[in-house]
């Protein structure tokens, strides 16, 4: 089965909640996550609620987090934000209590900062398990366009070039996905991966590791 990420229209840029776009929510002490090729600061990209993915739910009931994703657009394509070592993107896993949006770093434009647009996701699960199959069956099923999916949470991954599951840093054991995400119904504001890309966000939540990459 895949749970779909489905478009729920606009939601606040502060929303406790499944999104992309907006500002991230994290405890106050954190810091804006910077590219470490070019040191500006990232672009917000979605924060995911843990809680909502069924892959590894935490067996004792606990709260799951937050995983808020980023990745530098201050010169598209120079800073490997595709590549899950070379500093180009971050993914963080946040505790979920005690969160305050995050100050925007002070640039003229904040359009390297944050998406054009705030988009809610509601979540549908399709009995196929595979991404691609699903999507076209809730189109199919709704009447409704595919790219009003905005990818799906937990699952496996549809790679567009070849798996890059990633192994966790710490315990050295594959990592389960977290999120697939589509760049977005609207291409004024949506994500950049490479236009028609997808990206793809990892977790080892035992280890508290997270991890981004991209391919198009």
């Amino acid at each position: 089965m895949a749970t779909l990420m489905i478009d729920n229209g606009p939601t606040r840029a502060d929303a406790l909640m499944t999104r992309t776009g907006g500002v991230p929510l994290a405890p106050p002490d954190t810091e804006w996550p910077t590219c470490s090729t070019c040191g500006g600061p990232m672009q917000f990209l979605a924060q995911v609620l843990l809680d909502d993915v069924r892959n590894g739910v935490d067996s004792a009931g606990r709260d799951r987090g937050v995983l808020a994703l980023f990745a530098c657009q201050n010169d598209p394509g120079m800073c490997e934000d595709w590549d899950p070592t070379a500093g180009g993107n971050r993914a963080l896993l946040l505790p979920s209590h005690g969160l305050q949006p995050l100050p925007l770093p002070q640039l003229d434009d904040e359009s390297v900062l944050v998406l054009g647009a705030v988009r809610a996701v509601t979540t549908e699960h399709e009995g196929e398990a595979d991404y691609d199959q699903a999507r076209e069956t809730w189109a199919a099923r709704t009447g409704r366009p595919d790219t009003e999916v905005l990818g799906q949470l937990g699952g496996t991954p549809a790679w567009i070039q070849g798996d890059e599951t990633p192994t966790c840093p710490q315990c050295a054991r594959p990592m389960p996905l977290a999120v697939q995400l589509e760049e977005g119904p609207d291409h004024s504001t949506a994500m950049n991966f490479g236009a028609g890309g997808c990206a793809y966000a990892f977790t080892c939540e035992p280890c508290a590791q997270a991890t981004l990459l991209w391919q198009c």
